[in-house]
């Protein structure tokens, strides 16, 4: 346009007319080392405005067999209304001697890891919830001390993200009686240090990319006003090539943590106090999020492959005279591969974090109640004195921490565990009564029971009703109702939400809880189908606008 590449305006317009009609050239995958530009690929749209019978378009809709219809640039001319272009002097090289289409997917993956690498923020803040963390990782101090523009960027938006949130509250009354580590665990506590350094890449490779948009990259260029030809190299497209290696590092560290904290979440070991696998029912009945364990390493495991260089496999082209090569649209390539492999983590490690979340909650809601549901059975023990409110929150404190240890049991053991196991303690919160040996028996079993019988009952409420949304920050909850509202993704509840244990158990009429066959529909979808639902709704673009809306309420930096 700017007159660089000697191309008439009218063949400029036979492009633009074509990509108005929805006519898009059929070009090669591959066979481009890009660097006398992209010229294989671009030789396929300079031959379809020409009107190459062996040249084919992609013109909009379906044909018969429900596919594109692709048919030969003779006829899609015609179809057009336009004339074929017969190209001269300097023309053929102008479009053809471009970086373009290297440019154009370096467009594509750059726009979709800037927003992964949000994403990724939000998906750690939920973390921090989900894993029982503390907003303090991210407290600006941290980062003023240490003032990457990345750091104190990540920092900022994870802290907002966890604004308002009961499960890792920001007040320091709460993080004095915190129970175990005053730290988290590597994935959430340094997560503003490890994406951090993958925006600053980001942000650079968005500019170069930025700039070779809007730049000349043909040769040789014409200077119209100081009347001189150029022959140059703007044909290399090594910048691009720069980009996209920065980029798909960057989407490897990212993925990288995503499969280290869904990885974290999953393994009762280090998820503090959820049960093994995430299973809503008993963890020796069912695995619900195992499956899932094992996709994200594949996904890790293929991610890290991609993310090697291109640029060091150069090989020396035509006849020697393309020494040096870019290998860019390689490298847009792999990182649209990239892109993908992280959008599928994402996904993943979304489904696990609001099944975590829910478990979560359903344990806080169980927590609240276990005081009242420990009082008879207390009484009995102090037989005479009457229970004060005091010695009974000491009581079921005393219980919950071994509760919390315990999550890898099934409910009956868990609960007679928790109050075995607390016994000692028990007793020295209690030095002073008169207890008996049967009477400790005795508080021993009813407490078990009243244990199992509140559990049952709060995780059976929970399952019809969830509270969730009363618990974690206006952010997650935003995305919780996408994933559990809009896109119909229900909590698991154990085995008996197996498709076809479900369905069986509808049709012979038995009350599974739901109330119409919708509902049985919903439900009786496998886990990767709805993991499935949540990854479309990722690349559509969904999620992100919901994010981008509630970042006008605070102070979203990106």
């Amino acid at each position: 346009m700017r007159g660089h590449s000697a191309v008439r305006v009218s063949v400029i317009e036979s492009v633009m007319k074509l990509l108005a009609l929805d006519m898009t050239p059929v070009v090669p995958l591959r066979g481009s080392i890009s660097s006398s530009g992209d010229l294989s690929t671009l030789s396929y749209i300079a031959g379809a405005i020409e009107g190459n019978p062996d040249i084919y378009v992609r013109i909009g809709g379906k044909g018969p067999n429900g596919r594109p219809k692709v048919i030969p640039a003779s006829e899609t001319l015609k179809i057009a209304g336009i004339r074929p272009v017969r190209l001269q002097a300097k023309e053929g090289l102008g479009i053809t001697n471009g970086t373009a289409p290297s440019c154009a997917v370096a467009c594509l993956a750059i726009h979709e890891a800037n927003q992964l690498a949000l994403l990724v923020q939000v998906l750690t803040a939920m973390g921090t919830e989900a894993l029982d963390g503390t907003i303090n990782s991210y407290d600006p101090f941290i980062s003023q001390v240490r003032p990457h523009s990345g750091q104190t960027e990540v920092a900022h938006n994870i802290y907002n993200f966890l604004r308002d949130s009961k499960l890792c509250p920001s007040d320091e009354a709460s993080s004095k009686h915190r129970v175990g580590l005053a730290q988290d665990r590597y994935p959430l506590r340094t997560a503003p240090q490890w994406i951090g350094p993958q925006l600053e890449d980001l942000r650079l490779a968005t500019r170069q990319v930025e700039i070779e948009l809007n730049s000349t990259t043909d040769n040789p260029l014409i200077d119209a006003h100081g009347l001189r030809v150029h022959h140059g190299g703007n044909f290399q497209a090594m910048a691009i090539t720069s980009a996209m290696e920065k980029t798909m590092t960057a989407l490897q560290n990212l993925g990288r943590l995503l499969f280290t904290q869904c990885t974290e979440l999953i393994n009762n070991a280090t998820n503090k106090g959820l049960p093994p696998n995430l299973s809503a029912d008993d963890p020796s009945a069912s695995f619900t999020a195992k499956g899932f364990d094992v996709n994200m390493a594949a996904y890790a495991a293929e991610l890290a492959y991609l993310a090697r260089p291109v640029s060091s496999h150069v090989q020396i082209a035509e006849m020697a005279n393309q020494s040096v090569n870019s290998m860019a649209l390689v490298a847009g390539r792999y990182a649209l591969e990239a892109v993908e492999l992280v959008s599928l983590m994402a996904a993943t490690y979304l489904y696990v974090l609001c099944q975590a979340l829910d478990l979560r909650c359903l344990g806080r809601e169980f927590a609240l109640l276990v005081p009242a549901a420990l009082k008879s059975a207390l009484q009995k023990l102090v037989d005479g004195i009457e229970v004060k409110d005091e010695l009974l929150n000491k009581v079921s404190h005393a219980i919950m921490q071994k509760w919390d240890r315990l999550a890898h049991k099934d409910l009956p053991d868990r609960s007679r565990l928790a109050v075995g196991e607390a016994i000692a303690e028990l007793l020295e919160i209690l030095n002073g009564y008169e207890l008996t040996t049967s009477a400790i028996r005795e508080f021993r079993s009813e407490a078990a029971s009243a244990l199992q019988q509140c559990y049952r009952a709060v995780r059976s409420s929970f399952f019809t009703h969830p509270t969730t949304t009363r618990w974690v920050s206006p952010l997650t909850a935003a995305v919780w109702k996408w994933v559990r509202e809009e896109l119909k993704v229900p909590m698991n509840r154990g085995v008996e939400d197996h498709p076809p244990l479900l369905v069986r158990r509808w049709k012979s009429g038995e009350d599974i809880g739901l109330k119409n066959e919708e509902e049985v529909k919903v439900r009786s979808r496998i886990l990767g189908s709805l993991a499935g639902e949540i990854y479309e709704g990722l690349r559509r673009g969904e999620l992100m606008e919901k994010v981008m809306k509630w970042g006008e309420k605070v102070e979203l930096w990106v």
